[in-house]
């Protein structure tokens, strides 16, 4: 579930609350042998790479999920690096969802997180097209220990999720999925508003990063 900005090895996953894990990714160890010998393999794992690579574009861009590997394609050229801070900052917020005490709150958690974890969660807030898009993966330096969450409520559900494989391993996928149901709902950031759900979740993705290891972690939204 990493995010595609480093060598063909590194894997990205998408989540949004509409389409989540139509597409694993994995090839088995049985068909990776069978293909190998007909150089079939180098053929896939390049094909992958590139239909990751424009299903993250998408994401940043548009808040979009795995299955839309062809609308991803036709919108990947947004990329506004005017749109960036000129400082490193964790939280980007384009669309103004935010109070600057709001942002210095989330940098906060999100700095005491990274050094209590190693986990790098970094938040886009943005109103599509409005939206830096391809330029963020260079200014945040996103690896496999990357959240990139993109709050945008262009297409109703407001919080989208671009999740580092090293991340992949420790938290069930099924934790996003209901995340966006809970505080990405459009009947939730309507009431609250949109920075009510942004901080909720940056609040129970920390929660739940924090919790040890197992089958029954972040079970509960918190």
């Amino acid at each position: 579930m990493a995010m595609l900005f480093r060598p063909p090895s590194t894997q990205c996953r998408s989540f949004s609350p509409t389409v989540f894990n139509h597409i694993s990714g994995e090839i088995s160890p049985s068909f990776r042998l069978s293909l190998k010998s007909s150089g079939v393999e180098n053929w896939v794992s390049r094909f992958r790479s590139k239909s990751l690579s424009l299903m993250f574009s998408g994401a940043l861009a548009l808040g979009l999920s795995l299955s839309g590997v062809g609308y991803a394609e036709a919108k990947a050229g947004v990329n506004k690096p005017e749109l960036l801070p000129k400082e490193f900052t964790s939280v980007i917020d384009v669309a103004d969802f935010l109070s600057n005490g709001q942002e210095k709150r989330i940098a906060k958690e999100i700095a005491d997180l990274e050094k209590d974890t190693g986990f790098k969660l970094r938040v886009l807030a943005q109103n599509y097209p409005v939206t830096p898009g391809l330029a963020i993966k260079d200014f945040w330096q996103v690896d496999d220990s990357t959240i990139v969450f993109v709050a945008d409520p262009t297409f109703g559900n407001i919080l989208n999720f671009n999740v580092g494989a090293t991340v992949d391993l420790d938290i069930p996928r099924s934790f996003w999925s209901r995340l966006a149901g809970k505080y990405g709902n459009m009947f939730y950031w309507k009431e609250k508003g949109e920075d009510a759900s942004i901080e909720a979740a940056v609040m129970a993705i920390s929660s739940c990063l924090r919790e040890p290891v197992g089958p029954t972690n972040c079970a509960e939204i918190k």
